[in-house]
């Protein structure tokens, strides 16, 4: 144990906020310190390490200050807000306890999944704050999502920059998997990026929840577009080839500049799926046609059409090969996340992408660097009047 000033052997600041997992910039009072230098050694209880944060501030609604409100769904409201803890930017998705029956566990089922994960592709859950009327998760601060960032750009991102985003939500989804966590909401809207590039997966308010919401936070109907058919057919056989039908769907839309399947309604994205890749048979989706939901969608019989003739740009670096293995009918068939990242696809990020630690963010890689869009649009001064509305946490 090291010496501290010729004083009682004790713990830093570092030490005291690993020990606490604390925010490396967080500043323990000294009061807090002082307690850990006595029995630096101890193994922290759980009681102790709650008491801990407790006095630090953790838990208590004063310490954070609500800025501007982001959006406002069914039964939460999330706001930008700061921490006077750290003085950074944080999320407060406020959710109303009395408002509705179902939102209680929805959040639950978030909290119990969130603060077991900590990878550099996930949002980071910082603090829970409960009082009778309602329950606040205090997450880091992201300003955009790729739907915004795509928006900003007017068109098809760079294929560098599709696969640094798409390594990203793999690495965080391989993560999740590993753990037998499914996120099942996975769009644009729920993957955030910050400034230096960084993609993390976010609200998992549904992952494995029985119940789906009808509205989204900025209170846009919930989108069907990136939805396997299994479950649009009704599959309840949830495994985690769930996650990986809307990968594909969203590396077609970062690659192509256009949603894959924008149907509005269940029926009409079967259509769109079985007229883009064909109806499916039993030799391409076993069983399928004992589905009584399919019987409908059966007739008339599509073949289905290329991808590469409606995005060329799908025949460059094996991007295709990666998109079908996505895209099958049958979710066990579907290639994993584990898998996924293996891929020729991404050879040109280099082999050390592969060697990175849990929380290593894929930037520290030699050579990997986001590249300038074609299409940047910043002086278009609307986009952030929509990034506020529309975070989604």
């Amino acid at each position: 144990m090291r010496q501290k000033s010729g004083r009682r052997s004790g713990l830093s600041q570092e030490d005291i906020n690993k020990r606490l997992s604390l925010p490396a910039d967080l500043r323990v009072p000294e009061s807090i310190l002082q307690k850990h230098i006595l029995s630096p050694e101890v193994p922290l209880s759980r009681a102790s390490r709650r008491q801990s944060l407790s006095e630090i501030g953790f838990g208590r609604m004063e310490t954070y200050t609500k800025l501007d409100k982001l959006g406002e769904g069914t039964y939460a409201t999330v706001y930008k807000g700061k921490s006077l803890l750290t003085d950074n930017l944080v999320a407060l998705k406020e959710i109303r306890l009395e408002h509705e029956e179902g939102a209680p566990c929805t959040a639950i089922r978030e909290v119990s999944l969130l603060k077991d994960l900590k990878h550099a592709n996930i949002v980071t859950l910082h603090d829970i704050v409960h009082t009778e009327r309602s329950l606040t998760l205090v997450f880091e601060y992201l300003d955009r999502d790729l739907k915004q960032y795509m928006d900003e750009y007017g068109s098809q991102l760079t294929l560098n920059n599709c696969k640094i985003f798409l390594f990203q939500l793999l690495r965080g989804l391989a993560y999740c998997h590993q753990r037998r966590v499914l996120h099942r909401d996975l769009k644009p809207q729920n993957l955030l990026i910050n400034d230096r590039g960084e993609l993390k997966l976010a609200d998992f308010g549904l992952a494995r929840a029985k119940s789906v919401p009808t509205k989204t936070y900025s209170n846009e109907v919930v989108t069907l577009w990136y939805r396997p058919p299994d479950v649009l057919l009704g599959s309840t056989e949830y495994s985690t080839q769930i996650d990986m039908w809307g990968v594909g769907c969203i590396m077609y839309e970062m690659i192509s500049g256009r949603p894959l399947f924008p149907g509005a309604t269940v029926e009409d994205e079967l259509q769109l799926i079985f007229r883009t890749l064909g109806t499916p048979t039993d030799e391409t989706w076993a069983g399928v046609n004992s589905i009584e939901e399919f019987n409908p969608y059966s007739q008339p019989f599509h073949q289905g059409e290329s991808l590469l003739s409606r995005a060329p740009r799908l025949a460059q670096d094996s991007a295709h090969s990666l998109l079908t293995k996505f895209l099958l009918y049958e979710a066990k068939n579907r290639i994993s996340a584990t898998q996924a990242i293996k891929h020729p696809f991404f050879e040109s990020l280099g082999h050390t992408v592969h060697t990175l630690k849990d929380q290593d963010s894929i930037f520290s890689c030699p050579g990997v660097m986001l590249t300038r869009e074609h299409n940047y649009r910043q002086s278009n001064g609307s986009h952030g009047k929509s990034r506020r509305q529309s975070m989604h946490f």
